[in-house]
């Protein structure tokens, strides 16, 4: 018998769910609590009646039908809303979930599910030593990367072995925000205690990496190309509603992955979801550049971007240079760097600084846009009328261009003014044919106006092309990305160039490479296979003498270059929300 004392007046019986990691089923706890009791004394009265020692430390409780976490645990039940009728789940902040990196490795490791996505992508990329962990993001795989999947899985009589990764002692579990800040070691060398030598960067950059006992070319190094069967078998994007479709499972960086239905162990995807890559230093981001290029990689293979065959070549041919060098031991090292040299560099830079010489990157004064002048050749296409190019004298500035009959009549009324902003630009060019154009489609009120520009040489249109990109942004040529973009574009026609005087690839050669592993499956079915593997290592002379890591950059270079990049396709609803639409949107970097 219970006497009336030992009910407070408010107080009302409360059922929680124990998911308890030892135990094969849920075990259910009733407490009488009142409206007053914060949520720390809930849990404090939970591990009380369960009686298990053991460490309750990453302990929190689930509001089910508010799908939430409840972990402000001064916040007492009145505050937080909580009633005899809610549902708690008393559970593990900390479980275990798949993670399928872009070079198709599975990593298996424990991750918050309380915390947002953005800081769980921070701890994700500390353990797998990849900086800069706010260009990636959490996608799950669409209904239809799935189904294509499961048709393969059906289809082979033989299982699919999953190499994974476990990383089950992963530092994210411990959660500790007393730890070095994530960009620490970027400046704080790390010397062996025995020459006192600097030691690698790309291994020690993070001290506390279960990756830091194993070998760092576990994700730092590709794998072996698909076969051109199971490169077929993959999901191809074929219309703009399908790779709209691959965007629909990114997860939210503000809120928690548990907030998202994602459940324990199940797999998702780590991309980089940002097109803006900052400060690639082949030191420090060996895991992070190979992660890039293998995203980059299949975005060529399955066809998400769209390139020409001249720069599919290109792109094999850098595939198959890298995937040789990976299977070299030679290559197996990323610290073949000169220290000596880095040393003289910043002594260099510093002597420039400290006496004011003038340095080879002179800096432009920021408030004076610079202008290019030249003189182009221009065309409108018209019906029934072959391209007659005509020559007229140029004037870029700003994110505007002005042509005029010639240099004397700069100072008088243009003949036409196009301003760039907003507009499309689509490279024509032929670099065996000595071909340098620009299609420029502008819009304006009647639809699209189109605009053909041709340079005399490669120069000209590396500045050109690159100051009506940066246009088309609304940038200036003063800004700082002017003169990168200029070298990008210009390292990707030299790639182009094949030479032709270089020696013939022995036959030994071509034998042991497959072409169809280096190309899209629409593109092998185009050629034979042995005119593919032709075409594929007379492109591969001009990169035959770049280093691995070099390789992966132009690569990557290359694949920033193409017209499409950075470009993602989301579907929107229609006003009414009857229909879906494809709708492309340029992702900003954050």
């Amino acid at each position: 018998m219970l006497s009336s004392s030992d009910f407070t007046p408010a107080s009302w019986e409360l059922v929680v769910r124990v998911d308890h990691p030892n135990s094969e089923e849920q075990r259910d706890i009733t407490l009488r609590v009142s409206g007053d009791l914060h949520v720390g004394g809930v849990m404090l009265k939970l591990v009380e009646e369960i009686n298990i020692a053991q460490d309750w430390s990453d302990f929190a409780l689930w509001w089910e039908q508010k799908h939430c976490w409840l972990l402000k645990t001064h916040w007492t039940l009145d505050k937080c809303g909580v009633q005899a009728d809610a549902r708690l789940l008393f559970t593990p902040q900390h479980k275990m979930l798949r993670l399928r990196l872009p070079n198709l490795k599975t990593v298996r490791m424990r991750i918050s599910f309380s915390a947002v996505v953005f800081r769980a992508i921070s701890d994700i990329c500390r353990a797998l030593n990849i900086r800069r962990s706010e260009e990636l993001s959490l996608l799950k795989p669409s209904g239809d990367y799935i189904k294509k999947k499961k048709k393969k899985d059906k289809n082979n009589k033989e299982p699919v072995i999953e190499d994974i990764l476990n990383l089950e002692s992963s530092p994210t579990s411990s959660g500790s925000p007393g730890s070095a800040g994530l960009y620490s070691k970027t400046m704080t060398p790390t010397y062996d205690p025995i020459n006192g030598m600097p030691v690698s960067s790309t291994v020690t950059w993070f001290g506390d990496s279960p990756l830091a006992g194993q070998s760092c070319s576990i994700l730092a190094f590709s794998q072996p190309p698909q076969s051109p069967e199971a490169l077929a078998d993959m999901f191809q994007p074929r219309s703009l509603v399908e790779k709209a479709k691959l965007n629909t499972g990114w997860l939210d960086s503000s809120r928690s992955l548990m907030e998202q239905g994602i459940q324990e162990d199940e797999q998702l995807l780590l991309r980089f979801k940002y097109y803006s890559f900052f400060d690639l230093n082949p030191k420090y981001d060996a895991v992070r550049i190979n992660q890039l290029y293998e995203q980059a990689r299949w975005a060529i293979l399955l066809e998400e971007i769209d390139c020409t065959e001249e720069e599919m070549l290109i792109f094999a041919a850098l595939q198959y240079h890298i995937s040789k060098l990976s299977l070299s031991t030679e290559s197996q090292d990323f610290t073949n760097e000169s220290e000596v040299d880095e040393v003289e560099a910043a002594l260099s830079n510093l002597e420039v600084t400290l006496e004011g010489r003038k340095s080879n990157s002179t800096l432009e004064d920021i408030t004076d846009i610079p202008k290019l002048t030249d003189n182009l050749k221009l065309f409108r296409p018209k019906k029934l009328v072959l391209k007659g190019f005509k020559q007229y004298w140029f004037v870029f500035k700003d994110t505007s261009i002005a042509y005029f009959k010639n240099k004397d009549l700069e100072q008088g009324e243009p003949v036409e003014k196009l301003n760039l902003r907003g507009c499309e630009v689509v490279p024509d060019v032929n670099v065996a044919g000595r071909k340098f154009g620009i299609k420029l489609l502008i819009p304006i009120a009647d639809g699209m106006n189109e605009v053909y520009l041709r340079c005399d040489h490669e120069n000209q249109y590396a500045r050109w092309m690159a100051a009506c990109i940066l246009a088309s942004k609304g940038k200036t040529m003063a800004d700082s990305s002017y003169q990168p973009e200029v070298l990008n574009i210009l390292s990707f026609l030299r790639m182009k160039n094949r030479n032709s005087s270089s020696e013939v690839a022995s036959s030994l050669e071509s034998m042991d490479m497959n072409p169809e592993c280096f190309v899209s499956p629409r593109c092998a079915k185009k050629h034979k296979s042995k005119q593919l593997a032709a075409r594929v290592l007379e492109a591969h002379q001009n990169v035959a003498q770049m280093s691995l890591i070099e390789a992966k950059l132009r690569f990557i270079q290359a694949w920033q270059s193409l017209p499409e990049f950075g470009l993602t396709y989301y579907l929107v609803s229609a006003g009414d929300g009857t229909q879906d639409l494809a709708h492309p949107r340029q992702v900003l970097c954050h």
